[in-house]
C-alpha cells in the first residue's frame, strides 16, 4: 500500500471509534487533525466527502479510504483471514420502474406524437404539398430513439403509419435532410424545453454540467503536421437538468473546446423561463461572482464550491462575500446542497447507454440536431418513468398554449 490517503485510511479505520454510521449511505468520519467531522456520502456515482481534499482534489480522500475499509470487515476464520465486503443497496421504486419500463416503447410514440404537434405547421402557398413538420420531426427522433440506421429505421415509419401517428411515410433518407437543416436548430432546442415540462411541477432543484459525444469524423490536422495518430472529433453538450427527475430543462451545444462557464448564465436563464428555480449546483468550473448572482436574479441559490485560492472580497458583488464565509463556517450544510449536483452525473450517464455516445451525422449542423433528438428521446423517457412514478399527465399541445 504505497498511496498516503490509503494508508491514514486504515489507520483512521483501525482506531474503531472513528467513524460512525449515519444510514446504510451516510458515514461520519473523525478529522485525525482536529475535532471537525467530515461526512462521507455512498452514491450510485462513487463516494463523496465534505473534508477540503475531495472538495478541491477530488478522488479518494482518507476519510473515504477510511469508509471503505469500514465497510470491509477483517475476520479471523480457521481458513485464515478474509474479508466480508458491505455490499451498498438503493432503494428503487421498482413496480413504477418496471411497469415504465414495460411500456415505454408504445408510449414512447404516442408522447412524441403529441409533443411535435406543439410545433406550429408553416403554412404553404406555392409549389408542391410537401411533408408535414410534424411527421419529419417524428420521424428524426424515433430514428434516434431507435438507434437504427436510416434504411432500417423506414420500417418503424411505416409502423407509425399503420397506427395513425403520421399520415404519410416518408424516404428513409428525410431524418438525414432534416438534421442538415440549420433552420431546424431552434426548433429542436423548443421541443428540448417542451419534453421537460411535464415535470415542472416536481422539479425546483437543478445542476449544471457538460458531457461529451464523439463523431464519426476526424481530425486531421494533428496527423498531418505532427504525425500523430488521427482522432474522433467531439461534440460538447452543456445542460441544465433536474437533480429529482434527472429531466433536461435546458441544452446548449458547442465544439470539444467550448468553455463550461459562459455557457451557465444562458441555461439558468432558459431554465428560468419555464421552471421554478430554488437550487442550482455546479462544480469549481462554474465559480465566479457572476454565475451566483446569475442564478440569484432567478430567485434561487448557487451552490458552487470556491476555489482553493478564492477569498472572501466582494469586489462588487455581496453575494459571492456571503457565499464564502457560509462555504467555510457552514462547509457539511453546504456540500450537503452541492452534493446534488452528483445527479447531473447520471443523467449524463443515461442519455449515454440509452441512445449512445456516438453521433452519426457527419455534417456539423447535423451533428448538433442529431445531439439535441438525443436529449429531446431520453426527456421522453423520464417523462413516461414519472407517468409511474409520480402519476403526472403530460399534455404538450396545452403546456404550448399556455407558454
Amino acid at each position: 500500500m504505497t498511496d498516503p490517503r490509503a494508508v491514514r485510511g486504515k489507520e483512521i479505520a483501525d482506531q474503531g471509534d472513528q467513524i460512525k454510521k449515519v444510514n446504510d449511505h451516510s458515514f461520519k468520519v473523525k478529522s485525525q487533525s482536529g475535532s471537525k467531522i467530515y461526512e462521507v456520502k455512498a452514491t450510485p456515482n462513487g463516494m463523496t466527502c465534505t473534508c477540503p481534499d475531495f472538495v478541491y482534489r477530488g478522488g479518494k480522500c482518507k476519510h473515504i479510504q477510511a469508509t471503505r475499509y469500514y465497510l470491509q470487515v477483517e475476520k479471523d476464520t480457521p481458513q485464515g483471514t478474509v474479508t466480508e465486503k458491505v455490499h451498498l443497496t438503493y432503494k428503487q421504486a421498482w413496480d413504477a420502474y418496471n411497469a415504465a419500463q414495460k411500456a415505454e416503447v408504445k408510449l414512447f410514440d404516442n408522447l412524441l406524437k403529441d409533443l411535435v404537434k406543439a410545433i406550429p405547421e408553416p403554412e404553404q402557398s406555392m409549389g408542391r404539398p410537401r411533408l408535414s413538420i410534424h411527421e419529419t420531426l417524428f420521424c428524426a427522433i424515433q430514428k434516434v430513439y431507435s438507434q437504427l440506421s436510416s434504411r432500417r429505421a423506414y420500417s418503424l415509419f411505416e409502423n407509425a403509419t399503420e397506427r395513425g401517428q403520421i399520415e404519410h411515410t416518408p424516404d428513409f433518407n428525410v431524418p438525414s435532410k432534416l438534421f442538415k437543416n440549420p433552420d431546424m436548430t431552434p426548433i429542436f432546442h423548443e421541443l428540448v424545453t417542451l419534453s421537460a415540462l411535464p415535470v415542472a411541477g416536481i422539479e425546483n432543484d437543478f445542476s449544471v454540467d457538460s458531457t461529451g459525444f464523439r463523431t464519426t469524423t476526424f481530425s486531421a490536422y494533428n496527423g498531418v503536421k505532427h504525425g500523430q495518430k488521427k482522432e474522433h472529433q467531439w461534440v460538447k453538450a452543456h445542460l441544465c437538468a433536474g437533480v429529482k427527475t434527472n429531466i433536461v430543462a435546458a441544452v446548449a451545444i458547442t465544439d470539444s473546446n467550448g468553455g463550461d462557464s459562459p455557457q451557465f448564465g444562458p441555461l439558468v436563464k432558459k431554465t428560468s423561463e419555464r421552471f421554478t428555480i430554488n437550487e442550482v449546483s455546479a462544480d469549481m468550473a462554474y465559480s465566479s461572482r457572476l454565475n451566483l448572482q446569475l442564478v440569484a436574479n432567478e430567485g434561487g441559490k448557487a451552490y458552487i464550491p470556491y476555489r482553493k485560492n478564492a477569498t472572501g472580497k466582494a469586489r462588487g458583488s455581496t453575494l459571492w462575500g456571503k457565499m464564502y464565509h457560509y462555504f467555510q463556517l457552514n462547509r457539511d450544510d453546504f456540500m450537503e446542497h452541492y452534493h446534488k449536483r452528483s445527479n447531473i452525473e447520471a443523467t449524463n450517464a443515461a442519455i449515454k447507454r440509452k441512445f449512445g455516445e456516438t453521433l452519426k451525422s457527419k455534417n456539423p449542423t447535423a451533428q448538433v440536431n442529431e445531439l439535441l433528438a438525443k436529449i429531446i428521446a431520453y426527456n421522453l423517457t423520464v417523462v413516461i418513468h414519472e407517468m409511474y412514478e409520480n402519476g403526472i399527465q403530460p399534455e404538450f399541445l396545452h403546456l404550448k398554449s399556455e407558454a
